[in-house]
């Protein structure tokens, strides 16, 4: 009598999960040819980049924009919440549109890896999104501190 019995084991399933035993292949999958590895190889750097700006675009472009239409708003119609609410709401769709995106461009990425022969299991998004954090932060202070700057309260401008 195995020893996973439900009742031996007072209902808790003991070894391995469901659904989670090794994959076997009728046949086994086919790999391409070095130039198709190549090929996926290069599509993965382009994902990766096209993923990678599409990130840094919620650092700068898109929020500016919605600050934009939301000054446009409060302009046309001389409601200065209707003008902040369009620019929040906004702003916040178009993040959240912007994560699915870069999350299934994330997932190609993955795919195209594993295709040019990479043993790729997870992706880049985490890291991409700290490393655009910083590039933003620090564009952001060298343009604050160094073209903008605080002024001097001696020598205004």
């Amino acid at each position: 009598m195995p020893r996973n019995d439900p009742t031996d084991t007072g209902g808790l399933f003991i070894g391995r999960r469901p659904g989670t035993a090794p994959v076997r292949f009728r046949t086994p999958p086919e790999r391409g040819d070095d130039r198709r590895r190549r090929t996926d190889g290069v599509l993965a750097g382009l994902v990766l980049v096209i993923e990678a700006l599409l990130v840094l675009s919620v650092w700068g472009p898109q929020p500016v924009g919605w600050l934009w239409i939301g000054s446009q708003l409060d302009y046309r119609t001389g409601s200065v919440t209707l003008g902040i609410a369009c620019a929040f709401f906004g702003l916040i769709a178009t993040l959240i549109l912007t994560l699915m995106v870069a999350t299934r461009l994330d997932g190609l990425w993955q795919l195209l890896r594993r295709a040019a022969g990479h043993d790729q299991r997870e992706g880049m998004l985490g890291r991409i999104f700290v490393v655009t954090a910083v590039v933003a932060a620090a564009g952001f202070t060298a343009w604050f501190l160094l073209l903008e700057g605080p002024g001097s309260s001696l020598a205004p401008r």
